[in-house]
């Protein structure tokens, strides 16, 4: 109750009355100097109660953050574009002239700092560039970037990362997990092995109850075309997913986006606590409630780039009052503050610098970012830049590894069961299932018990073969070429926060597949071969069922590095039907006799191994078929549809496919690593 009644005392204090039409009443003049003498006089003091709980085995390690005249640009798209028509059009229309060097610059030397305990709001309108620093903060955007950056005086490294919990505005989970099930997967790879499985469990329980999530916890998360959970529940889950872990430096990119006002300060309550926790927390905010606005410790306002405010949320204010800059109606702090960002001062008091120019329309912003680079940049630097340091051992501890909390094995345990229940749904789809079913069906039909006595029927049953290659090819190829791309972003934010190895998310994955490309193959011969009367005994059926799944479990392979190489849903899929059309060509069906110069593309096909093993394991070449022909019996390896095709050469086409399936999947799994190492959310 006390904290709310001065909570209220200082909104009382703050939200300006309205006079009438000379202006605002004010109680007290205030003055530039005498205002900055309050404001640094105890700006980023070293918490001692933070400082000396570490190290303690449950205190977080204190991070004070320091930023000093960052600068962010993006190359300009119409600078690189090859179209000059297009690109003079486009500068006439929008009136702009290209920078000297061809980029945008979006973040034009913001400096600041905060430490454990604290809360910095960054605050500016859309586009002004919040969730940009906020990213250069958390690593996540490092080219282009100018300016000093440090983490307990030391700047920015691989060591930190382990240490910083990201909430992206986007809220990124998994669709199929429930929000329970989401939770309880983070905390069993992210929170310290030293935990009992109890204690994780009671973690993850005691959050959800903080966030409020007791009635959805048993339900899908959903997004995208999959029926969930609401946004503001599916906002809280993500705040819950960063907060578990307890991170030392805590980001949070419009947390409040979607939730009612109460929801949002209820929010901003857990965050305080966090904070106090010992920890760093940042957030971008666009335009809080008057009763938030007071619950930030430290306030940024960003204009178009620029600073313009820097300091305490409460004195922001007296700050504005100072320079004679004061609202002309009652109005929310925050509000208020967007509009001197934004330059709409139809409805706020300016002083007589800015009034004075010669333009229709005052230009607050440039008076504003004059005044924070002449009274309150240069105190920012000396006094908590260039005179406070960070104690010796913090920037010691900043620098040690943070290790694995689990062993390879573990994670793979926890990762191929989070998985497997993630991508259940779609393994034993019904439709699936209709499908492979209803096309053995078919095909058993048509190829009835189908003989090998005459060279059409031969023909006929070759065609069967190749034909049964060509569908599960297909069929694993483009189920796995989208699985990358579908998960990049889930994949680009859990690797960021290392959460795991990437070679166990690879081999989860790759496995978990096997289990469809396994399954219903499976179920296909079954029907298939007996339908088609394929030669009836066991050593036969097995070995060609097994040719069949290692064709599968191929083309598995080959999708999957076709999709990490690009990771675009829409290039991956146009790649794959390209490589498809040309592995058909060269499968040895079609055409037997290919040029020499042609050549070697079938040696880069697997259908072209595939198809040749199937028929060594179904065939034989001393195997008799035209015996009722007026030129007697002839030996199937006569016969012009093995003209390419040695049946007792032996299968060596199973140790192609082998390495194949092996070395399509190791490459699939560098280029992955690759690419998710370049990508940003």
């Amino acid at each position: 109750m006390e904290t709310r009644r001065s909570t209220e005392e200082v909104e009382d204090n703050h939200v300006m009355q309205i006079p009438g039409s000379n202006g605002i009443l004010h109680n007290m003049e205030f003055l530039p100097q005498a205002y900055l003498r309050n404001q640094y006089s105890s700006e980023i003091d070293i918490h001692e109660e933070f400082v000396s709980s570490y190290p303690h085995e449950d205190a977080p390690l204190p991070i004070f953050l320091k930023f000093e005249d960052v600068e962010y640009k993006v190359r300009n798209s119409q600078a690189s574009s090859a179209n000059l028509v297009k690109t003079m059009v486009s500068k006439v229309v929008t009136h702009t002239s290209p920078d000297p060097d061809g980029y945008k610059h979006i973040l034009k030397g913001i400096t600041g700092s905060t430490g454990p305990g604290e809360i910095l709001a960054l605050m500016g309108p859309s586009g002004s560039g919040k969730t940009t620093l906020l990213k250069i903060m958390g690593g996540r955007l490092t080219d282009n970037v100018k300016g000093k950056l440090t983490y307990n005086d030391i700047p920015y490294s691989h060591y930190v990362k382990r240490r910083i919990g990201f909430v992206t505005q986007d809220d990124v989970l998994l669709p199929q997990l429930t929000v329970e099930e989401t939770l309880v997967f983070a905390a069993f790879l992210r929170l310290p092995s030293s935990m009992s499985k109890e204690q994780k469990y009671a973690k993850v329980e005691m959050i959800i109850k903080e966030l409020g999530l007791e009635r959805c916890r048993h339900t899908r998360v959903g997004g995208g075309f999959v029926k969930g959970i609401s946004g503001g529940e599916r906002k809280r889950t993500s705040i819950a997913y960063e907060i578990l872990v307890d991170p030392s430096l805590l980001l949070l990119d419009e947390p409040t986006s979607g939730l009612d006002s109460t929801s949002a300060t209820k929010l901003l309550h857990i965050l305080q606590g966090v904070a106090k926790g010992g920890r760093t927390v940042i957030t971008t905010i666009h335009q809080p409630s008057s009763r938030m606005f007071y619950m930030f410790d430290k306030l940024l306002l960003i204009s178009e780039g620029h600073p313009a405010f820097y300091g305490k949320a409460r004195e922001a204010m007296d700050y504005f009052s100072s320079l004679r800059i004061l609202p002309e109606i009652a109005m929310n702090p925050a509000e208020f503050l967007l509009d001197l960002a934004t330059g709409q001062v139809s409805d706020i008091s300016l002083p007589e610098e800015i009034l004075a120019t010669k333009t229709s329309q005052p230009d607050s912003e440039d008076y504003l970012q004059l005044k924070y680079r002449t009274d309150l940049e240069p105190k920012e630097k000396e006094e908590n830049h260039r005179n406070r340091k960070a104690p010796e051992h913090l920037q010691i501890a900043i620098q040690v590894k943070k290790d694995w909390t689990l062993s390879w094995w573990d994670q793979f345990m926890i990762i191929f069961r989070r998985t497997f229940r993630e991508r259940r749904r779609d393994y034993f789809d019904k439709l699936r299932l209709v499908q492979s079913l209803g096309v053995a069906l078919v095909l058993g039909l048509l190829w009835w018990k189908s003989k090998t006595d005459t060279e059409a029927h031969l023909r006929d049953q070759v065609g069967l073969m190749f034909y049964i290659c060509i569908f599960w090819t297909s069929s694993s190829l483009f189920g796995a070429v989208y699985v990358f791309p579908f998960e990049k972003i889930y994949l680009v934010k859990e690797r960021k926060a290392d959460m795991y190895r990437l070679s166990v998310y690879y081999v989860c994955s790759t496995l978990c597949d096997m289990v469809a490309h396994v399954l219903y193959p499976t179920f296909f011969m079954v029907i298939v071969y007996f339908m088609a009367e394929f030669k009836r005994t066991v050593p036969c059926f097995v070995f060609t069922l097994l040719t069949i799944l290692l064709i599968a479990i191929t083309s598995q392979g080959a999708g999957e590095f076709l999709g990490a190489s690009v990771l675009s849903i829409k290039r991956a899929g146009m790649i794959a039907s390209l490589v498809l059309m040309l592995f058909l060509l060269t499968g040895g069906y079609y055409v037997q006799h290919i040029p020499k110069f042609m050549q070697w593309l079938k040696y880069l096909s697997f259908m072209h191994y595939g198809f040749r093993l199937l028929l060594k394991v179904q065939y034989t070449g001393d195997q008799l078929f035209e015996c009722g022909s007026k030129g007697g019996c002839r030996t199937l390896q006569s016969s012009s549809s093995f003209d390419t095709v040695n049946l007792n050469g032996g299968l060596e086409e199973l140790w192609f496919l082998l390495a194949m399936a092996f070395g399509y999947r190791l490459c699939a799994y560098f280029c992955l690593r690759r690419k998710i190492s370049i990508c940003h959310l």
